[in-house]
């Protein structure tokens, strides 16, 4: 499928809004002004079995996930700039169980990072396939169903809120990015095995041809700092040379 360059205005929504509680159902809501597109994405997505809500901004979103369940939820950003990042950052905090996916023209490979590192699952440059994209929003929707069967880890003082996404350590509340908080959550669900650098890009970025395996390296560094005694000589957090990191309880 062919497409303009789209230009979408998404209203930021308003700051200090309560976490929306997320229940399982088969909706996708897509955010998305462009009324050519807001016709394919609902026949798309309508075609695969899915139960398609359109809105034109996040303020009419916000109020329909607090009245109605969701799956996923698609969001077409449109220009790159400041409010992009902060609306990230607010959807992750305010619906921290709904996966999203950007949509954007933008193709900037910089801003495709950022917006990943600020809590997006998954980005899709428009023009793009539509088979692409239902696969992808499945796929989401698949792997945030497998993580919630395990609710809760702990592991030497530190415990791990899987749906409250909350950590303590000794009692105290530790501080999480939403990619830190993704990365230990799949680290504790697959203890003691090693994981490479690559399945952590595609299993918690959700980001097949993510374009440098350090960051995984940095947030693995992060939750050393965090959680570990002695960061510099960790015991959990284990480096495999080579290969990738494995998580010890």
């Amino acid at each position: 499928m062919a497409t303009s360059v789209l230009e979408p205005s998404v209203t930021t929504p308003t700051i200090g809004l309560r976490p929306i509680p997320l229940q399982r159902t088969e909706r996708i809501v897509v955010v998305e002004d462009d009324s050519a597109l807001q016709k394919v994405l609902q026949r798309l997505f309508s075609s695969e079995g899915y139960d398609a809500e359109v809105v034109v901004n996040m303020d009419d979103c916000f109020e329909l996930l607090r009245q109605q369940t969701a799956s996923a939820l698609v969001l077409d950003l449109g220009k790159a700039g400041p409010s992009r990042s902060d609306l990230c950052q607010q959807i992750a905090r305010i619906v921290p169980h709904l996966p999203f996916v950007i949509l954007s023209a933008n193709s900037d490979v910089a801003d495709k990072v950022l917006l990943l590192e600020l809590g997006a699952d998954d980005y899709v440059t428009i023009p793009f396939s539509p088979r692409e994209l239902v696969a992808r929003v499945r796929a989401l929707i698949r792997r945030t169903a497998r993580a919630g069967a395990e609710t809760f880890y702990a592991f030497e003082g530190v415990k791990v809120d899987c749906l409250g996404m909350e950590v303590t350590r000794c009692g105290e509340p530790v501080q999480l990015t939403t990619k830190e908080f993704k990365t230990l959550h799949y680290m504790v669900k697959h203890a003691n095995r090693v994981i490479s650098r690559d399945e952590l890009l595609n299993e918690v970025w959700g980001y097949h041809s993510y374009p440098c395996t350090r960051t995984v390296d940095n947030h693995i560094l992060k939750l050393r700092q965090k959680l570990e005694d002695t960061p510099s000589s960790p015991s959990h957090f284990l480096t495999t040379h080579g290969v990738g990191y494995k998580f010890v309880p």
